[in-house]
């Protein structure tokens, strides 16, 4: 397992090695001891699993409010996404910096998103499976989002019309959020 951080202070790509035979593979995804030793140290609370049946399509970009942030370990399990981060933390000098990683089942690469970002993905494969461990329970009342196609943060997508939710139609755009809830 190597870590290594992004761009984004704070935000940790993990690369997994796994060990082959003619059976397939072994890898260990997490590795508490690993983590303490670059001063990652959390307590999972929950874990997800989110399947996507269509390419192209986004979820997010997604934060929740203080004391409900939550810091996220992701990984693709099955297929591919592209997975991008945003920081809306306070008195960052990253804030309202967007970054990206491409995770698949064939790259073996986690993120590790910290609290104060918003979250969001990008299908780049039918059926994608997305596992992802966070470090605070789920609280509806706290969730916003901000529009995947914002033009101040000028994110660079792999598709011009995704498939979105409902609810990530409604998302704020950045300067909304600045205007009303400033940072996280």
């Amino acid at each position: 397992m190597e870590i290594k951080e992004r761009k984004l202070k704070s935000v940790f790509e993990i690369n997994l090695y796994p060990h082959t035979d003619d059976r397939g593979f072994f890898m260990r995804t997490y590795n508490n001891e690993i983590f303490n030793e670059v001063g990652l140290s959390f307590n999972w609370v929950q874990e997800n699993h989110s399947k996507t049946i269509n390419r192209g399509t986004i979820r997010g970009l997604h934060f929740q409010f203080p004391p409900y942030s939550e810091t996220k370990l992701v990984r693709c399990i099955q297929g591919a996404i592209l997975d991008v981060f945003v920081d809306l933390r306070k008195d960052s000098s990253t804030f309202g910096k967007w970054d990206m990683v491409e995770l698949s089942e064939a790259n073996l690469k986690m993120v590790f998103i910290p609290r104060g970002f918003a979250h969001g993905f990008c299908t780049l494969t039918e059926n994608a499976h997305v596992l992802y461990k966070v470090d605070n329970y789920y609280s509806k009342e706290n969730e916003r989002g901000i529009i995947w196609d914002d033009s101040e943060l000028k994110i660079v997508w792999p598709v011009k019309n995704p498939v979105l939710s409902d609810k990530d139609l409604k998302n704020l755009t950045f300067k909304q959020f600045k205007e009303q809830i400033k940072a996280i």
